[in-house]
């Protein structure tokens, strides 16, 4: 049928605009209430501790009451700090987890988080689709029959594929670059809270160990050497963590905890402190220095703290230098308009549809993981709120106020043989 043989009804034409814009509308609602919205964890999660929650984790619990109403986007990152057991491996490796995951789709912290981006795709696309048929190109009702435009000689808005085809590598190219520096920034935040783990558990070793009981006889002194000792490598970390973590969050809790945890005079002057990590390193340098036990091995202990220290600047680092902004804003503007222009040549790719409608559900999917890429990136570029440091934290405590009491275990009595520096079982 020629446009010209076609019946041109305003009616109709009415009628279909508003078809299509009611299809947007409620499209739009579904991925605005999506935004607004966090779905509880599944259960298996919550019964196994996968999630470590703020508040919760010094006593192994989690707070089911901060699952109420909380918001996708930045409220949601203390809701992933995931940490894995055997079983959460194994759930990993299921076959079925492909159809899990497309299933969960809509429900995903990311997606929620696009919400605003992928309701303007729509509406752009609507508008795309609204210009070139029925202000310039002619319609179809639902009947299949064909209408002249509304505006006769208004020109279609179009532009050529290659284009985009031409363009696509240098934006994946910038693409894989921001991820992949986002990501290098959490690996290497992690490497450092595995660094933090292992030289305290050093400090608080060496000290059991090797606190000499020839140089302080009496049992009672070395007990509560070893136990400042131990309190105050607790210190650091729960410090540090208080120190890249926001205030709102977490300063109530650290008081509380360090007011439960250290003597009354280390705990206030720890809450007083400008630099509460660094105020802890010198705690710890101080009780060690305290320790009855050769200078040489003094210094080996010392050789730790001088780690945490570095572990503690490049944590600092990390958390205060983001990727340059000038590349993350260039690369943001760079794939926000070619997605938003990505329909005026796609429009042609969908005349088999109704009205080319179909290019509206196939944009926003484009669009999803598209920005989803870029959406990750920034949520991985500062990686210290999805980190569970507290659940380091409470890590380091429980398995330095163990330490003594091996020491001091009666059931394992310790003698020295001919090497007084060298401590040996029975």
């Amino acid at each position: 049928m020629t446009r010209g043989s076609r019946k041109y009804h305003k009616g109709n034409a009415l009628r279909g605009t508003l078809r299509i814009v009611a299809f947007v509308g409620t499209l739009s609602a579904c991925i605005k209430n999506t935004a607004t919205a966090f779905v509880v964890p599944f259960p298996s999660a919550i019964n196994t501790h996968k999630h470590v929650f703020p508040h919760c984790a010094r006593d192994r619990h989690v707070c089911r009451a901060e699952f109420k109403n909380p918001t996708a986007g930045e409220e949601s990152r203390k809701f992933r700090r995931d940490v894995f057991t055997y079983k959460d491996w194994v759930e990993s490796r299921k076959p079925d987890r492909i159809y899990r995951k497309l299933g969960s789709t809509l429900n995903s912290g990311v997606v929620k988080g696009l919400g605003k981006e992928l309701t303007i795709v729509a509406i752009l696309s609507t508008m795309v689709i609204v210009w070139n048929s029925l202000l310039s190109g002619g319609w179809v009702d639902f009947s299949g029959v064909g209408h002249d435009p509304l505006i006769e000689g208004l020109p279609m808005i179009e532009l050529p594929m290659n284009v985009f085809t031409l363009s696509s590598p240098a934006l994946g190219l910038m693409l894989v670059f921001r991820t992949n520096t986002s990501y290098n920034r959490w690996a290497e935040a992690r490497a450092k809270w595995g660094s933090i783990i292992n030289h305290t558990r050093n400090i608080v070793r060496m000290g059991e160990a090797w606190c000499d009981p020839k140089l302080e006889p009496n049992p009672y002194i070395r007990a509560e050497l070893l136990d400042n000792l131990s309190r105050a490598v607790w210190s650091f970390p729960r410090s540090l963590t208080r120190h890249l973590s926001d205030s709102e969050e977490d300063e109530e809790p650290f008081k509380q905890e360090v007011r439960e945890k250290l003597k009354p005079e280390r705990a206030e002057a720890l809450i007083a402190a400008r630099h509460r990590p660094c105020r802890s390193l010198h705690d710890i340098s101080f009780a060690a220095n305290a320790l009855p036990m050769p200078y040489l091995r003094r210094s080996q202990i010392d050789d730790s703290i001088t780690v945490l220290i570095d572990d503690c600047g490049a944590c600092e680092r990390i958390f205060g230098s983001p990727v340059p902004l000038v590349y993350t804003r260039h690369t943001a503007r760079f794939l926000y308009t070619w997605t938003l222009l990505l329909p005026f040549a796609l429009w042609p790719k969908f005349d088999y549809s109704w009205n080319h409608v179909g290019m509206i559900p196939a944009m926003s999917v484009i669009a999803l993981f598209m920005f989803g890429i870029e959406e990750l990136a920034t949520q991985l570029e500062e990686p210290f709120s999805v980190l569970p440091m507290q659940f380091f934290s409470d890590g380091i405590y429980l398995l330095t106020r163990e330490y003594p009491e091996w020491g001091f275990d009666e059931e394992f009595p310790f003698t020295y043989g001919n090497d007084d520096d060298w401590r040996q079982p029975f």
